[in-house]
């Protein structure tokens, strides 16, 4: 019985440290939420007290402890310290204990209120932290990106890209890496499923109906290679002048579009105008946005920036199909064991059906979300969804893979509805208009945590209330 519970005491020391970790990421969130708006750097300058400039030390800066001791003021000139900054650490440390528990801490066969807890537990997360740590490490970092993004967001409409980069970064370090390093631990069966949501078994989902006609496996490889090299095209593109950037003339038609405004109220006409704060900005940035006349045309720059992605893409499948699957019909199959895949041709290796699988979601995910954009803004006249929204489903697609960031981009507007009804019926104390970044934010976090509910759903839905599993 002792042995039983030192062991049960050693489980937790693992669970004390992420919660500690998410802590110190909570309080590097609150540095990024606080100077990327600012344009400021994140390394330098050096902390200080925003009232009396006074330069903080080690001890100020201690996650939810330093805040705690210091009574919530200003150690040198005593001014409120606001408690979002703790309350963001411990949200952030809280996370990063749910989803540890959740992966590796639930015993199979416990329930809650009928609810089999450990089917929440995903399937690479039962071989183990010690060698599925960097997929641990994706999700959480995913979260804390996606929290920095929907604070930044909800406050002035805009997603830092830079965020969005990182996000994506990790994703394909820790996926890939973490298949490379159980490979090396001379695992292969592990090197493959370790990263299995994004190798074979979202290759077998998505490669399925077409595997006869477009090459199997080899041809989403190339073609996922080939498009990320054509998005590295459009940049160069860009770069050289040959195509230009969409809403390049935005701010000048905006400094223009308030000062006419300005005009019109001081001469009496304040029928149709965007609502002012003192320092001139529209107090809705949306209700300016909507309004910017020339959208359609700049559509048309962004699908010349997009098509030597889907060309390369295309051509590139087709030579990877042609060079390294079957000479025939380039069909393949899952192993007897059902962890490998088979190949008229030379096999693909776990590293690279995860390095793919990662392209294929940052690709699918930035997608479905740019070409509604794009179609939107056509059919509308008016700008459909925001760059940032593109980027952000992208970097979750990195994380998730092709189908967690599909599905999480329509419950998205689930919740949106839910909000907006919330606010119709909310009155003055609720916030009438959101970006729709957060949205995006927390139905990526909802699906990967509640994924078992999703299939559920998605089943009573499409299925004919038959059980599905999703990849």
């Amino acid at each position: 019985m002792d042995a039983d519970f030192s062991l049960q005491v050693l489980s937790l020391v693992p669970l004390a440290f992420v919660i500690a970790l998410g802590c110190c990421v909570g309080s590097l969130i609150n540095v990024l939420v606080y100077r990327m708006p600012l344009g400021l750097g994140v390394v330098t300058p050096p902390s200080e007290c925003p009232k009396c400039q006074t330069k903080l030390t080690w001890r100020e800066n201690i996650p939810v402890i330093g805040w705690i001791l210091l009574g919530g003021r200003c150690r040198f000139c005593r001014s409120k310290i606001s408690s979002e900054y703790p309350i963001v650490e411990v949200c952030v440390g809280a996370l990063f204990g749910l989803v540890w528990v959740m992966c590796y801490l639930i015993p199979q066969g416990t329930s809650l209120a009928g609810l089999d807890l450990h089917q929440f537990t995903p399937d690479w997360a039962r071989n183990g932290w010690i060698k599925t740590w960097p997929i641990y490490g994706v999700i959480v970092g995913m979260i804390s990106c996606l929290l920095a993004m929907t604070i930044i967001d909800a406050r002035t409409f805009i997603i830092p890209l830079q965020l969005a980069w990182a996000c994506a970064i990790i994703g394909l370090v820790g996926h890939v890496g973490g298949s490379l390093l159980v490979n090396l631990m001379g695992d292969q069966t592990l090197a493959i499923t370790a990263g299995d949501e994004f190798g074979n078994k979202y290759f077998w989902a998505i490669a399925t109906p077409a595997v006869g006609y477009l090459g199997g496996w080899w041809w989403w490889i190339g073609a996922s290679i080939g498009a990320m090299a054509g998005l590295g095209v459009g940049l160069l593109m860009l770069r050289l002048g040959w195509i230009r950037r969409s809403f390049l003339d935005y701010d000048a038609w905006e400094k223009a579009e308030l000062a006419r405004q300005a005009e019109a109220v001081a001469a009496g006409n304040t029928t149709g105008q965007v609502p002012l704060r003192p320092d001139g900005t529209p107090e809705d940035p949306t209700q300016l946005w909507t309004a910017y006349p020339h959208a359609r045309r700049e559509m048309i720059k962004e699908m010349a920036f997009l098509a030597p992605a889907a060309v390369l893409g295309g051509l590139s499948g087709w030579l990877f199909a042609m060079w390294f699957g079957s000479s025939g019909s380039g069909a393949g199959g899952m192993t007897a064991d059902g962890m490998g895949v088979a190949i008229d041709g030379v096999s693909p290796p776990p590293w690279l059906l995860v390095l793919s699988g990662v392209l294929l979601g940052y690709l699918i995910g930035g997608g479905v979300v740019w070409l509604i954009r794009i179609f939107g803004t056509l059919a509308f006249g008016k700008e459909a969804m925001g760059l940032g929204d593109v980027h952000l489903m992208a970097a979750v697609g990195a994380c998730l893979g092709w189908i967690d960031v599909t599905i999480a981009f329509f419950l998205s507007a689930f919740i949106a509805m839910g909000w907006t009804i919330i606010s119709a019926v909310g009155g003055k104390g609720v916030r009438k208009t959101m970006p729709y970044g957060p949205w995006l934010a927390l139905a990526s976090v909802l699906v990967f945590l509640l994924k078992p509910l999703v299939e559920l759903g998605i089943s009573r839905l499409v299925a004919g209330g038959q059980p599905i599993n999703l990849p």
